[in-house]
């Protein structure tokens, strides 16, 4: 047997209502057919997804990973129905921190008037791809080569380095800030898709310890609570303001280069035209 789109659809629709009545009458359908659906996946996956009571629905380890999965495909496939609806009509552009900082809304109306028949999108995912590789943008804002060769990368620009910390810091009164200084706290690292990594910093004056974060409001959560200070490039500096965090420019610091990417083997109409768009934003 295998899985089927409506198998996945019912997965998710227990998930998010919690009950199977609920999801039935989400998904309009009986509730008998929802439990056929269900009971046809695990058959299909040979594993079970979920505990049931007459009271109450807990998902397996399993079946948290496969509705993950699910909720992914669905998306997905939301998109390709979108794409097609709007022919072609709509470009996304992902980014997995900052899109383009203080030069976004400049980039919105350069668009509006190079493009004015096709909408803008932009579409944060925090992969290392910016969703290239899952297939829900077209081009990619990156600030970190991905490790694949199935991308084309163009430089568009560069962006200073800076250090974001607790507003009571004490380098918080400074106007700017070294890398020595900075690595004087912990240091909050998404090591998937952050811009910064230990190599910055000249062998032997490294921070002495790090902090796992999975994503930039993981990262800032960090960082408000006082634990470590973060380096990241400027256009986080300007796209996340968060109370009780402040950014100090490092002024030692090698800059952040800027890439726009794009799938080689399915490149998008127009790459040209955009690619010059966005460069001029730097230049």
């Amino acid at each position: 047997m295998e899985m089927e789109l409506r198998h996945l659809r019912c997965l998710v629709g227990v998930a998010e209502a919690g009950t199977f009545t609920d999801a039935a009458i989400e998904l309009g359908m009986s509730q008998a057919a929802v439990s056929r659906n269900i009971a046809a996946l695990e058959r299909a996956l040979g594993v079970r997804l979920m505990h049931r009571t007459t009271r109450s629905i807990e998902f397996t380890a399993a079946g948290d990973r496969t509705v993950r999965h699910a909720r992914r495909v669905l998306s997905i496939l939301e998109a390709i129905q979108q794409e097609a609806a709007d022919g072609g009509g709509t470009v996304r552009i992902g980014y997995a921190w900052s899109a383009l900082g203080r030069h976004t809304t400049e980039f919105q109306r350069r668009w509006a008037d190079a493009f004015p028949n096709t909408e803008l999108n932009f579409i944060r995912t925090n992969t290392p791809t910016a969703g290239l590789a899952e297939g829900t943008s077209d081009f990619a804002i990156l600030r970190r080569v991905p490790d694949t060769a199935a991308l084309s990368l163009v430089l568009i620009g560069l962006e200073s380095r800076f250090c974001a910390m607790a507003a009571d810091d004490a380098l918080a009164g400074k106007r700017s800030i070294t890398l020595a200084e900075a690595a004087g706290k912990p240091m909050a690292l998404d090591r998937r898709t952050g811009s910064t990594r230990l190599d910055l910093w000249p062998e032997g004056q490294q921070p002495q310890r790090t902090i796992a974060t999975d994503d930039v409001d993981d990262w800032l959560t960090v960082i408000g609570s006082g634990k470590a200070r973060g380096i990241t490039a400027e256009s986080t500096a300007h796209q996340y303001r968060r109370k009780g965090v402040v950014y100090r420019h490092v002024r030692d610091a090698a800059p952040v280069p800027v890439y726009v990417a794009w799938s080689k083997s399915d490149p998008p109409a127009g790459t040209q035209g955009v690619v010059e768009l966005l460069a001029a934003l730097y230049s």
